[in-house]
């Protein structure tokens, strides 16, 4: 590959992260090296199981136990900043030291959003990320400086949702 483009897969539809997560399997089965974090979720989402079995995808863990955004306590959030601050620093520096091809962001926009993460610092990255290194980002709302950033940006808009009607996410579907 000769230039690594940036992905954003944003909206309030679902499937943003399923988008996603189908293009690190794609880049996978080329033989690229694809490198996976989520932010604001847990180490028990689905995709991690079958994704971890594929030798080229390395998948960074998070935090054990998560909640959205809006049901931290202030300073909970002033940790949380603190901890995905470190972690971004973590995998972008693995990225750029062990040459990914591929690097996976899941829900950092809203994890921007939220104010768990300052944007200078994924904005500086961006601009100074290796010319070959592929980058992928979801969440719901990015900023125009993201959007500006970016070279792909796919809005996935929720028509009809079963969580309106009170469905619970379910495992291997949402979850």
């Amino acid at each position: 590959m000769q230039k690594g483009l940036i992905h954003i897969y944003c909206g309030n539809g679902k499937g943003k992260t399923t988008a996603a997560m189908g293009l690190t399997i794609r880049a996978a089965g080329y033989g690229m090296k694809v490198l996976i974090y989520q932010f604001m979720k847990n180490n028990k989402t689905s995709e991690r199981i079958i994704l971890q079995t594929i030798s080229n995808i390395t998948i960074i863990d998070g935090l054990e136990q998560e909640k959205f955004s809006f049901q931290m306590t202030t300073e909970e959030k002033m940790l949380r900043k603190e901890f995905y601050t470190e972690k971004f620093l973590e995998i972008t520096k693995k990225a750029v030291e062990e040459n990914y091809d591929m690097l996976f962001m899941d829900e950092i926009i809203y994890t921007l959003r939220a104010g768990l993460l300052d944007e200078r610092i994924v904005l500086e990255f961006l601009r100074t990320k290796p010319v070959t290194l592929e980058v992928i980002m979801t969440g719901d709302g990015p900023s125009q400086s993201l959007v500006d950033a970016a070279d792909y940006v796919s809005e996935i808009k929720k028509i009809k949702h079963p969580y309106d009607q009170g469905q619970t996410a379910r495992f291997g579907i949402e979850r």
